[in-house]
């Protein structure tokens, strides 16, 4: 990784962009990723952050900046989301793909780590799967509102149909050009550069294709976790939970998510479960301080 790539250190000008510089990762079959990184201070595990579904980099605008004292960042796109280019036609999107993807990031910033990682919703079990791969380069996880196996509710018929009713209804917004009005509160919370991000790649017809493929086999991919659970060899775990509804989340199902996140961070030993009162599903923007701060406690 050349100078250009590690942003600005401690005491430097601010870097151009919020986010950091930027960079490319080589997945082993030859794609591209494309990251951003932000320098920190020295000594302190690199924060590498993964999204929900189809969510690329700009969203964690606000977490991240929010920990330029704390220690290095990066925040990158899956293949087919902001500025990395889609997966061929016949290669897998499912979870165990995205994991050895996010492995092949991790190799290409340093593959010793340490590495902190941080995934939120889809990206919750996408981050574990990849620190049990490898989990001595692993100092920790936090797990943002995540979907999780243990939430008994993800295997029912009815999750399938608002899945299904969910992708159609982005695919026609994306098209008509109106998905990102939709999400303008989000796009507000973010920093000028990040927010213009957004608003270019992150509501596009290219990203609707991203997220039916990742959506292939969602049941599929949770029961896989249930047949065979990530060995997290004693990582510290901390899983936040929104304390707000939201579209998408009646009470009925914040209520039984909030419990399967309990329920994850009891495995760990040393586990910790946060419930943010203020934050509904969208944490990362909704309540970016506090989970920096969350972050925080397992970055110093």
């Amino acid at each position: 990784m050349g100078p250009a790539e590690h942003g600005t250190g401690p005491g430097a000008d601010a870097p151009v962009h919020s986010q950091g510089e930027p960079g490319r990762a080589r997945t082993r079959d030859g794609r591209e990723l494309y990251y951003q990184r932000r320098a920190g201070p020295e000594g302190r595990p690199t924060v590498v952050f993964e999204g929900g579904l189809a969510a690329g980099r700009s969203y964690w605008a606000g977490v991240q900046t929010a920990l330029a004292d704390v220690a290095p960042t990066v925040v990158y796109d899956r293949s087919g989301l902001g500025r990395s280019p889609a997966a061929p036609p016949g290669a897998s999107r499912r979870l165990h793909a995205l994991a050895d993807d996010l492995g092949d990031l991790l190799d290409h910033l340093g593959p010793g780590g340490p590495f902190l990682l941080v995934g939120h919703s889809w990206g919750g079990p996408l981050v574990r799967l990849a620190a049990a791969a490898r989990p001595a380069r692993v100092a920790g996880l936090v797990l943002v509102d995540p979907s999780d196996e243990a939430c008994d509710l993800l295997f029912e018929p009815s999750m399938r149909r608002a899945e299904r009713a969910g992708q159609l209804a982005t695919v026609w917004l994306a098209r008509l050009g109106l998905l990102g009005r939709v999400y303008r509160s989000l796009t507000a919370a973010l920093p000028p550069d990040a927010a213009a991000d957004l608003r270019a790649e992150g509501f596009t017809v290219a990203m609707t294709r991203a997220r039916g493929r990742e959506l292939e086999d969602a049941a599929g991919d949770l029961r896989a976790l249930l047949k065979n659970p990530p060995g997290l060899a004693g990582l510290p775990v901390t899983v936040v939970s929104a304390g707000r509804t939201s579209a998408g989340m009646p009470e009925s199902v914040r209520r039984r998510a909030t419990v399967s996140h309990a329920y994850r961070a009891r495995q760990s030993p040393h586990g910790r479960h946060v419930v943010l009162p203020e934050a509904d599903h969208m944490v990362v923007t909704t309540s970016a301080a506090e989970l920096a701060e969350e972050i925080r406690r397992l970055a110093t």
